[in-house]
């Protein structure tokens, strides 16, 4: 398939709204929806999920929830973070007079002391304050528990396997507020999955795969590893973000994209974002029919000859850069804001990583080589101008 082809079945409208959809997510109107919803176990938990999922991470609409729930849709994901605590609070509304059997809720809590650029956690960390973070989410889910307690943003071996850490995660589990436990991971996630692994702590592990990742075997491999010592895998991060650029002219195949993942038997579940009505009715096709076809795959291997927007995680940049920006968080920064088109979660990023406006003030030229061929420098000054927009202007 040629590329100008490709990008023509890509600018079909499913809807007024405006949603561009690829050439396959257009027969969702022909789906059988008669046919059972494909559903995986999550390793040992017992929990077991719809193929589909929803990452409630960019969602402010309550409604979002309501269709995905009716559509079939059982595990809802969020964070303590997400929309300064309201994405949290927005699952607890809609969540509270649900029979508490007919959904699985998971949260993630970023432990204090967290350095973005190293993965390092340092000695600001304490337990008393990581379970008061985690009961302030549970406050605002309205519940007693979650299904899925994560370690959020986990890049180290270290964290992983650092004691008070583990031990405040099993502390939390063997209170019932967690009945199980894991790690979410961006970057450096074969060293993670194994170190989960190897912990014989955790249950489950949230990883960011796609098929534009260059190492996704290797992560495959780590995961088949961790599904023989019972470890369930959600995959997240899974549309490679969304557009391969950032005019919104060219966007992933998402029913391709998620079946790609989904190929993995060890992937119990995806949680993409839904924003719009229409995300939801193409995404929940894949529930029914996860058969990639050769004109899906084609269409995929075809699309890993662009740049995209997607950041690999491999934090080669981080040593290049002489100011020693997290770089990657930055790169997730703009992928939220020119792939998502979400200016706040992208400025809520940068807001944690604590970057703040023209970091690279002074540089000259940047000496950054990115392996994906990114414009480091121009993203950088691009999206770190939300730091000069009035936060009460974005959605945050």
């Amino acid at each position: 398939m040629s590329l100008n082809r490709r990008n023509f079945l890509k600018s079909s409208l499913l809807s007024t709204s405006g949603l561009i959809l690829g050439n396959k997510a257009l027969a969702s109107s022909q789906t059988d929806f008669s046919r059972p919803i494909i559903t995986r176990k999550l390793g040992k938990t017992g929990i077991e999920l719809p193929v589909i999922s929803m990452g409630v991470m960019n969602a402010e609409n309550p409604n979002l929830l309501k269709v995905a729930y009716e559509k079939g849709i059982k595990h809802f994901d969020s964070a303590h973070f997400y929309q300064n605590g309201n994405n949290e609070k927005m699952c607890g509304t809609f969540l509270k007079d649900k029979p508490r059997d007919s959904f699985v809720i998971a949260t993630k809590v970023i432990p204090p002391g967290l350095d973005f650029n190293t993965g390092q956690i340092g000695k600001e960390f304490t337990t008393k304050e990581y379970i008061s973070m985690f009961d302030t989410s549970l406050e605002r889910l309205q519940m007693d528990y979650v299904d899925i307690f994560y370690q959020h943003m986990v890049s180290k071996e270290e964290a992983v396997l650092r004691e008070d850490i583990s031990g405040t995660m099993k502390k939390i589990k063997d209170a019932g507020k967690a009945k199980f436990i894991g790690v979410s991971t961006h970057s450096n996630q074969v060293e993670v999955i194994r170190a989960v692994t190897k912990s014989g702590v955790y249950d489950v592990v949230l990883v960011g795969i796609n098929f534009m990742l260059d190492n996704w075997k290797e992560i495959r491999d780590a995961m088949a590893e961790g599904a023989a010592a019972g470890i369930g895998f959600i995959a997240m991060k899974t549309l490679a973000g969304v557009y391969f650029d950032d005019k919104y002219h060219n966007p992933v195949n998402p029913v391709a994209a998620l079946k790609w993942v989904l190929q993995d038997p060890n992937v119990c579940t995806c949680i993409p974002g839904f924003t719009l009505f229409e995300h939801i009715e193409t995404d929940v096709e894949v529930m029914y029919d996860i058969i990639l076809s050769p004109e899906e795959e084609q269409e995929l291997n075809e699309d890993r000859k662009l740049t995209g927007l997607f950041c690999q995680g491999c934090r080669i940049c981080t040593k290049q850069c002489p100011k020693g920006l997290p770089i990657p968080d930055i790169m997730r920064s703009y992928m939220y804001a020119y792939g998502y088109k979400d200016m706040g979660k992208a400025r809520e990023t940068l807001d944690l990583i604590n970057i703040y406006a023209n970091p690279c003030k002074g540089c000259n030229t940047c000496l950054v080589n990115c392996t994906k061929g990114f414009p480091v420098a121009d993203r950088i000054s691009k999206v770190t101008r939300l730091k000069e927009v009035p936060k009460e202007f974005l959605s945050c």
